[in-house]
């Protein structure tokens, strides 16, 4: 009787088991070693080491540990609504503003902002650099049937993306349009080895522009491409983690979480990754 009661408690252990360890297999980075625990979904800041200075700040305040789950701004926003993070950093406005106004997200904070750039080969064959507004540079692109990069995956990178094609009045098909379906880094990366054009964001490029020797930034400056960031939450009680996902924001949003996001990056890479909100105010919609 006690081997069978020993066998049936291992058969409810181990699917509980199995879950705690598929819970934390699904993170990509953990940050500070509290107690009190809390997700985020994000991208770029998460890539480029960003929310994990801003986690290990607030860590030492309040004693967190924040889980960084790797995701674009789509994937971001889906895995808020099925309550499967306490938070997100996107850069997605009109999506963002439908989830607030739907219910599912709240606490919708502006943090900062940083711009797309279009790279390509040093040559520039589409002449790119020549270019009047961003969908120009797209036309030329298409025009010339140079290859493109896209990730394909409703991040924010894609969504804005399919924005400046629809500008330009183009539907984006064929070989010299390919698809990666992967992150920004990645994509990045894959441009530069089979030197095609891509549309990587500032930050990325700064921290990793040294790296990608077959690509040069080609076109910038339109208003279009400004990126701005924004954090929002589960409603209150939604989830465990949603209270400190809340007082996360509100570090973010302070002096101190600005100043972290203004300086993040200059030490190792000359400049900021990103601009804080202060700046980016004059781009949010």
């Amino acid at each position: 009787m006690k081997k069978r009661m020993m066998l049936l408690v291992g058969l409810f252990a181990l699917p509980i088991m199995c879950h705690i360890a598929q819970a934390r297999e699904r993170y990509d980075g953990e940050y500070g070693t509290g107690p009190n625990r809390f997700s985020v979904a994000t991208g770029s800041p998460g890539e480029l080491g960003l929310l994990k200075a801003l986690g290990e700040a607030f860590s030492s305040k309040l004693n967190t540990t924040l889980l960084w789950k790797k995701a674009g701004s789509g994937e971001s926003l889906k895995a808020l609504r099925e309550k499967t993070v306490d938070m997100i950093m996107v850069h997605a406005p009109a999506a963002e503003k439908k989830a607030v106004e739907e219910g599912w997200a709240t606490t919708r904070v502006l943090i900062g902002s940083n711009e797309f750039f279009i790279v390509g080969p040093a040559d520039d064959p589409a002449k790119v650099s020549g270019a009047r507004d961003a969908a120009d540079a797209y036309t030329r692109i298409a025009r010339a049937k140079e290859r493109f990069f896209s990730r394909g995956d409703s991040s924010g990178t894609h969504k804005k993306e399919m924005d400046v094609w629809q500008k330009a009045g183009i539907t984006a098909s064929g070989e010299w349009y390919v698809v990666t379906k992967d992150f920004m880094t990645a994509t990045l990366k894959r441009a530069n080895d089979e030197q095609g054009y891509f549309m990587t964001d500032s930050s990325t490029w700064a921290a990793e522009g040294k790296n990608m020797p077959n690509l040069k930034v080609l076109f910038k400056g339109d208003k279009f491409l400004v990126n701005t960031y924004h954090a929002l939450c589960q409603p209150d009680g939604a989830t465990p983690g949603a209270r400190w996902a809340a007082r996360f924001i509100e570090f973010v949003a302070s002096e101190e979480g600005q100043k972290i996001i203004r300086e993040y990056g200059k030490d190792q890479h000359g400049q900021g990754l990103y601009d804080d909100a202060a700046y980016a105010r004059q781009y949010d919609d």
